[in-house]
């Protein structure tokens, strides 16, 4: 389906509708405004998002996968190795290297405690053009840490191609400040819109799904409290 956008000259628009329908479909995001789930932060959303469920489902890996593929042609066409997030971004850099027939490899978290106490595992070399593949963005702390690490071990680092953006104020800022540009699949705002046309939340909740993207700390979206 994506291929068959690109081919047809579509704009990116129907493609964010696309991969937002196939979050959706799968509930690897699910909204549920009045009944908050909770963050490991403390704050309350009214959204979950797990997109290691398109692995699951072929069709929608299909999509997720090829739309990947068709950012690195067209925002990032230098580029010569990928390199995934640890855990959720190193299946996608795995098959979307595969469609482009590039080298990927992986950054841990922290290096490891043993053995070669490796923190980018796969081969990288000095000046390699990288691109970094990774599930969400929300506020951009971890895909920090990975371009730091990439860039410390000499990578020339492009950008960061994803699946999925909360657009959020923190994640914007932080990406400015690292100089590096990130292209995703869908984003909260599309898949919100989405959402309330296909009856999964009710058009006057994107209001509120917008003011918690805006302000996550400020719980005042949530009904009945204060609003």
């Amino acid at each position: 389906m994506i291929q068959e956008l690109k081919r047809s000259g579509s704009g990116d628009n129907r493609m964010e509708k696309l991969i937002a329908r196939d979050l959706l479909k799968i509930g690897a995001v699910f909204f549920r405004p009045d009944q908050p789930f909770t963050w490991a932060s403390g704050i309350k959303s009214p959204v979950y998002c797990d997109n290691r469920l398109t692995l699951s489902s072929p069709e929608v890996r299909d999509d997720v996968e090829n739309g990947l593929a068709a950012v690195i042609r067209d925002y990032y066409p230098s580029a010569e190795i990928l390199m995934g997030t640890s855990t959720a971004g190193i299946a996608h850099a795995a098959i979307t290297a595969h469609i482009l027939d590039l080298p990927m490899g992986y950054v841990r978290s922290g290096a490891k405690d043993h053995g070669r106490q490796n923190q980018i595992e796969g081969r990288l070399e000095p000046g390699q053009k990288t691109v970094v593949i990774e599930d969400l963005i929300s506020t951009g702390g971890s895909v920090t840490d990975v371009v730091n690490v990439l860039r410390e071990a000499g990578a020339e680092v492009l950008g960061i191609a994803s699946i999925f953006t909360y657009g959020m104020k923190k994640g914007k800022e932080r990406l400015e400040q690292l100089g590096v540009k990130n292209v995703s699949l869908t984003s909260f705002d599309v898949i919100a819109s989405v959402a309330a046309e296909e009856g999964y939340i009710l058009p006057e909740d994107i209001e509120r799904l917008i003011a918690f993207r805006d302000n996550p700390s400020d719980e005042s979206w949530i009904r009945g409290n204060g609003k």
